[in-house]
């Protein structure tokens, strides 16, 4: 059988897939690409809409990225990272709309301001604190705080309604918060491939098995679920970013770098309210603090979603236990990723991390009830019969050896690349999405180092970012250069 061939594979139809392929067409529109998902549709897992919270992750709201030090004060090297990320992905997508690759931007980003709120004195403090530190950077040097019942309303109503005044309370804002219709971006993305030279999307299509050939080109099978016909894909290049079936396809490519990752899969879940006389009371992403032993993911927030035009409201996430990797996966996945190089690490997390279980498996046992009074601290008011329970999508958690022994939970994203850099992939969770165009970029500056050495490259990178080469942070004028431009392209900014 005659394989077909390609310069890239990139396998998986989300947002890390379209955001590589989008960079390395602009980069090089000759590099042949082909792009394989196994279901049906493009951005059906966890970069579907419904699947994630849509929040431009920006480290404005969400108090899981600076947690409190022993000292008392704020670490803030987690915020600096993810808004210096995220920059860069606004950047991006501005260039793509100015090229006319995206359409017009609230087809897929929509202003949603970025709000936090907490109660109780200690958290008060906390928030206080951790306003005076982030806002005397320039990175957030609009983000405003208040204590003042009169002022937080004016921000959140729903949040403010009926509130005991003698409950202390503080919220912070940062006025051009985004709400990400990722989903939309990633089809708009994919369309806009499927418009270029050399661009091939096999939908439905599996892979069976991927293996390094003498030649250096990696050898792909995959299978057409509908007829169950097999296409081998010979390509330089791959790129696993198949959400939680990345670690699986890692495993199967054999390479050393991926020896011993294993993965932790957890499910969410929102309640969901469409109906308009309480949607538009509220217009921003309330971030709170997470319960006590709930792991990052599960911060509770009540946001504003745009999707295709209408508003709703979401709250959330409620974190379930369960075995698959994929939202439209088996319940053998886990079982099935357990070998020898990582069975270790496994049992060592799963030993250590039983109260974390014990929480998964309690709030996925919840009832509709418990869930509403979760709710009733962002939204006093909150009558049960308005709001539905939506499944979001599925997420795998990072296990991987801790050098110290044992095994390590982590909660972010990593990309593994194999030592000759024909092979990438991208594992973990939050924040995901809202970092694909840096960390794509981390991937292209591994794998194409001898092309990202020439001019060409060089000259196209920095007209996609501008700020490309440079620390957003240490550059006030850059930043302000930049962020002017994106929140105009991007419509994000009310004032202007």
């Amino acid at each position: 059988m005659t394989a077909r061939t390609a310069d890239v594979l990139l396998v998986g139809a989300g947002a890390m897939s379209s955001t590589l392929g989008v960079l390395l067409k602009q980069l090089d529109p000759s590099l042949k690409i082909i792009m394989v998902e196994r279901l049906d549709h493009v951005a059906q897992e966890s970069t579907d809409g419904w699947n994630n919270a849509g929040t431009g992750h920006a480290a404005y709201c969400e108090l899981n990225y600076t947690p409190k030090k022993a000292d008392g004060s704020i670490d803030t090297t987690k915020a600096f990272t993810i808004n210096s990320a995220f920059e860069v992905s606004l950047q991006f997508w501005s260039y793509l709309v100015e090229q006319q690759a995206l359409p017009e931007p609230s087809n897929f980003i929509n202003t949603a301001p970025h709000c936090s709120f907490v109660w109780g004195q200690e958290n008060v403090d906390f928030l206080r604190k951790r306003y005076e530190t982030l806002s005397s950077h320039v990175m957030f040097k609009d983000m405003e705080y208040s204590e003042d019942p009169e002022v937080i309303r004016g921000w959140m109503p729903l949040v403010m309604q009926n509130r005991p005044a003698s409950q202390p309370f503080a919220a912070t804002r940062v006025r051009y918060g985004s709400d990400v219709n990722f989903g939309a971006l990633t089809r708009f993305m994919v369309e806009h491939l499927g418009k270029q030279s050399d661009f091939d999307l096999l939908v439905s299509h599996d892979v069976q098995s991927l293996a390094k050939q003498s030649d250096g080109r990696w050898l792909v099978n995959v299978k057409n679920k509908a007829d169950k016909h097999l296409t081998p894909i010979t390509a330089k290049f791959v790129f696993l970013g198949a959400g939680g079936g990345a670690l699986p396809l890692l495993q199967k490519s054999g390479i050393a770098e991926g020896k011993g990752y294993g993965g932790f899969p957890v499910s969410g879940q929102w309640l969901v309210c469409t109906k308009p006389e309480i949607v538009e009371q509220h217009a921003a992403k309330v971030y709170g603090k997470a319960p006590i032993g709930a792991p990052p993911m599960s911060v509770p927030h009540l946001d504003t979603r745009i999707m295709n035009g209408q508003k709703s409201l979401l709250f959330g996430p409620f974190a379930g236990f369960t075995t698959k990797f994929l939202k439209n996966g088996s319940y053998l996945d886990l079982i099935k990723s357990v070998n020898p190089g990582n069975i270790g690490p496994m049992m060592s997390v799963g030993a250590n991390n039983m109260d974390l279980t014990r929480y998964l498996i309690s709030e996925s046992l919840q009832s509709h009830e418990s869930r509403v009074k979760a709710l009733r601290n962002f939204f006093p008011d909150v009558e049960e019969d308005d709001w539905e329970l939506s499944i979001a999508g599925q997420r795998v958690q990072i296990i991987k050896k801790n050098p110290a022994g044992g095994g390590k939970l982590e909660f972010g994203t990593e990309v593994i690349i194999s030592a000759d850099g024909s092979l990438a992939a991208l594992l973990g969770a939050s924040p995901g999405a809202s970092t694909a165009v840096q960390a794509m970029l981390s991937i292209v500056e591994r794998c194409y180092k001898d092309q990202l050495a020439t001019d060409a490259w060089q000259q196209t990178l920095k007209a996609m970012i501008p700020s490309y080469g440079k620390v957003l942070s240490d550059e006030p004028e850059l930043l302000s250069e930049v962020r002017a431009r994106t929140l105009s392209v991007l419509k994000l900014d009310p004032t202007l």
